[in-house]
């Protein structure tokens, strides 16, 4: 109940947020109950119904990212002073944003449900003349408990991840030690991932490029047509996207050195700082729309003068992947904008013109596109040479 009243009493644009949550949620609800359809009208192809339903992993990967990025930065479930007085610690407001979210996606998945239903035919007959009864298994019983186990994996996956992501952590007395020694003016710490991200990046096109010369009898068809895949080049394909995730802190923080390097004036410093600090905010988003975007151009490249038959539910994953990718980024920007935002005062007390401080943002952003979108480029056309000979 006080989650309900703390989501009532939101800003229109937390609201905003938390129905794209429930969209997100309910595309991929709807996705995953199309694979329940696909079984049901062809059950003697069990091979290609469990590989739609592997297909569906990406599309609930990226609503569980967005659902717990807007938690953390909804401001009903961030700690305020007085709070801890009336029982809402810190404990308690991880499971009011667990609450939240598995609610905005339970909201979907219900959507999802009702278009599912109203599309075989169940609430008002079929619609479209039919078109979508071959598809859907209009005219067979649905399994309501399969059903309600396939629409139940987003929203207790994303309150779990939530619940994880936004728990209580106690400071580490060593760290206190070093943050007392460290002086008041130094950069924040590079992130340790960046190492590993490579690691992950070299070792995914290797595996990609070895699969596409060993080609086997465990080729899958990818979506939109693109047959004869080996599962190695998969494998590749999720080592390559998991090495951009890590990098991207490491990548975001080196930005910011790149920016303070060789002699510096006031925007470039505030600039480089800036991104230090937010380097592990929305380095990791930046990370997740470098791999979509890579992928996305490398298919573009494989698909270029065939035009494959891509269908309906393939462009509904595709798009559900790249805006929940964008959407992510997005919201951490706000909440990067959110947490300097008494930087940004403090400047502007001090005489900082509103417009030196526009600039520092556009440099920020420049910054960063210089480096991740050639780095998209050079991902997705390594990606695609091993596949296009």
């Amino acid at each position: 109940m006080l989650a309900l009243r703390l989501a009532r009493g939101a800003h229109p644009l937390v609201q905003l947020r938390r129905l794209l949550v429930a969209a997100a949620s309910a595309g991929t609800g709807f996705l995953l109950l199309c694979t329940l359809g696909y079984a049901m009208g062809h059950p003697e192809a069990s091979g290609g119904a469990a590989l739609r339903l592997a297909w569906c992993v990406a599309p609930i990967a990226a609503t569980v990212y967005f659902a717990v990025t807007v938690a953390r930065t909804d401001p009903a479930t961030r700690p305020r002073s007085g709070l801890s007085a009336v029982g809402l610690g810190p404990a308690r407001l991880t499971v009011l944003a667990a609450i939240s979210t598995a609610v905005a996606c339970t909201l979907g998945s219900l959507v999802a449900l009702l278009l599912f239903l109203h599309l075989r035919g169940d609430l008002t007959g079929l619609p479209f003349d039919n078109a979508s009864s071959e598809l859907l298994a209009a005219g067979r019983p649905l399994p309501l408990p399969a059903a309600l186990t396939l629409l139940a994996l987003v929203p207790l996956t994303a309150s779990a991840a939530s619940a994880a992501a936004l728990r209580p952590r106690a400071a580490s007395p060593r760290a206190g030690k070093q943050d007392d020694t460290a002086p008041p003016d130094a950069p924040a710490a590079a992130p340790s991932g960046l190492p590993w991200g490579v690691a992950l990046l070299a070792a995914g096109l290797a595996v990609e490029t070895y699969a596409s010369r060993s080609p086997g009898d465990s080729d899958l068809t990818l979506p939109g047509g693109l047959a004869g895949s080996p599962v190695g080049v998969l494998a590749g394909w999720a080592l390559t996207a998991v090495g951009l995730v890590l990098a991207g802190p490491g990548l975001t923080h080196l930005c910011g050195r790149l920016l303070q390097a060789v002699r510096p004036g006031a925007m470039r410093l505030l600039a480089g700082r800036g991104l230090q600090e937010e380097a592990r905010r929305i380095g990791r988003p930046l990370g997740v729309l470098c791999a979509v975007g890579s992928a996305a151009y490398a298919a573009l490249t494989l698909y270029s003068g065939d035009r494959p038959d891509i269908g309906p539910l393939t462009q509904l994953g595709s798009l559900l992947v790249a805006g929940c990718a964008v959407l992510t980024l997005a919201t951490a920007a706000v909440e990067v904008k959110h947490a300097r935002a008494d930087t940004t005062s403090a400047l502007l007390q001090l005489g900082a013109p509103a417009s030196k401080l526009r600039g520092v943002a556009a440099l920020r952003a420049g910054a960063l596109a210089a480096v991740f979108v050639p780095l998209t480029w050079v991902v997705a056309q390594l990606a695609a040479l091993p596949l296009a000979g």
